[in-house]
């Protein structure tokens, strides 16, 4: 019982050890694309998993005592919470933290290398596609791959259809 207080390394190295942890995953997350966050599949509930467990020992090394692992959590609330005051201030921040909205199709013409390189399957289109009641490619004035991975639809008005 005595050990659930006593800390194995100092209080700064927690702070430190989350802070790098918390900034090294937070860019491996936006390297891996939209797609990653917009759509939980069961990979990616297993993957989230996975990561917190491989994570752990950088973030707790040796200790396993009560402090420490409250000093992380709260930590790691901290750093979101700051990171999150940060970008609702900065417009600069916010696009290095959460990206920007990806052009994925204009004026009924699919761009498949922009579709690879974000990870979007033609699939994930045509479900967007079809939950906006464009049936073809030809109706999409703008698909757009949003920052939260969701697909916006931007059908073509009934008079830009008429014009094809």
């Amino acid at each position: 019982m005595t050990d659930l207080f006593n800390l194995a390394m100092p209080w700064w190295e927690f702070i430190l050890r989350a802070v790098v942890v918390y900034t090294v995953v937070l860019g491996m997350v936006r390297l891996s694309g939209k797609r990653a966050l917009g759509q939980i599949t069961p990979f990616d509930v297993l993957l989230i998993v996975l990561l917190g467990n491989a994570v752990q020992n950088a973030l707790l090394g040796q200790d396993t005592s009560l402090g420490g692992g409250l000093l992380l959590a709260a930590t790691l609330i901290l750093l979101n919470y700051g990171v999150g005051w940060l970008t609702t201030r900065s417009r600069r921040i916010e696009t290095l933290v959460e990206g920007e909205p990806v052009l994925i199709a204009r004026d009924g013409q699919l761009l498949p290398s922009v579709l690879k390189r974000e990870l979007v399957t033609q699939a994930d289109l045509e479900a967007a596609m079809r939950q906006q009641g464009c049936l073809r490619i030809e109706d999409v004035a703008l698909a757009l791959l949003e920052i939260n991975g969701h697909i916006t639809i931007v059908p073509k008005s009934a008079g830009d259809a008429a014009k094809t």
